[in-house]
């Protein structure tokens, strides 16, 4: 009886010397093996211009924009929404006084366009095509979107916007707006390239 106990113990005193060494083999493998792999970014993504030459996407009033060599303070910014689309525009001026617009938009990719609006324009849309300052546009698309304004851009915080769109060759583009009950206001537009546009982000009550 005694001899058959000693040799249950034993055998037990085996087995558990044997499990510790199983557990301290595989503690020490997983020791020893890589940290999980983390998970591969779009290739396609481009931050680098971002990171360098500042993000458009987030302008606000107050920043500093640099076009072409030509720096402007951004006096408001107009975010609109239409179905599940959404873009924004913004006011800007030099010190000189000469405003201009520069619209935002990712359609998918990034479009920037900067617009000179044409107050004595007389034209309307409608047409599939239109003559303006010696070129031809072709009509694009319209609609009416909501909007948001804040800063300085002479309109209600909170309202609606109609708008027809006409493009040329060479990214030009021809756009009507009418905000609320007003008329229709024309704007002559110039596509950019991502590089031709340098943000500067500004501290203020607008940037916190």
């Amino acid at each position: 009886m005694n001899g058959s106990v000693a040799y249950v113990v034993a055998t037990l005193g085996c087995l558990i010397g044997v499990a510790g060494i199983v557990v301290a083999a595989v503690a020490f493998s997983r020791s020893r093996k890589p940290n999980r792999p983390t998970p591969a970014k779009d290739p396609f993504r481009d931050t680098d211009s971002d990171a360098l030459r500042g993000d458009p996407r987030k302008l606000k009033p107050g920043d500093i924009v640099e076009i072409r060599g030509v720096s402007y303070a951004v006096r408001g910014s107009v975010h609109l929404v239409e179905g599940g689309w959404s873009w924004a525009e913004h006011l800007l001026d030099t010190v000189e006084g000469d405003k201009r617009w520069l619209s935002v938009e990712e359609d998918p990719d990034l479009e920037l366009v900067l617009w000179t609006a044409e107050p004595a324009a007389t034209i309307t849309p409608g047409a599939p095509t239109l003559d303006f300052a010696g070129r031809r546009y072709s009509w694009e698309e319209s609609g009416q979107a909501r909007y948001s304004a804040s800063g300085s851009t002479g309109l209600d915080p909170y309202g609606t916007v109609r708008y027809q769109d006409y493009r040329g060759q060479g990214g030009e583009r021809l756009s009507f707006e009418a905000y609320g009950d007003a008329g229709w206001e024309v704007g002559r537009g110039e596509r950019l390239h991502r590089a031709d546009v340098m943000v500067y982000p500004q501290s203020g009550p607008e940037g916190s």
